[in-house]
């Protein structure tokens, strides 16, 4: 069980810098926003999937994925505030180009 959590914590850990790398990289806001949002949420799954085998218990279980759910939706909604922001102040091309 503690090696399954931990090749999940690292895969989690991978997304997370695969994400990051989406951030730096990526032209514009946009791509940025999806390469962000996709692999962080990805990743904080991971992560606390990997933390509830650690844990062992329902409860420590119901808690982290109400804890990864939230996150979910927080990252929705600012990432939707942000494209829409993008969108608003962008020239022709819409890509909100910094």
């Amino acid at each position: 069980m503690t090696l399954l959590s931990l090749a999940i914590l690292v895969l989690g850990c991978l997304f997370f810098l695969a994400g990051t790398v989406g951030l730096l990289r990526f032209p514009d806001t946009l791509s940025r926003l999806h390469a962000l949002t996709k692999a962080d949420n990805v990743g904080l799954g991971m992560v606390c999937l990997a933390l509830a085998l650690v844990d062992g218990s329902l409860s420590g279980g119901v808690r982290l994925g109400l804890i990864w759910l939230l996150a979910l939706v927080a990252g929705t909604i600012s990432a939707f505030l942000l494209a829409r922001w993008s969108l608003a102040v962008s020239d022709d091309d819409g890509a909100g180009d910094d």
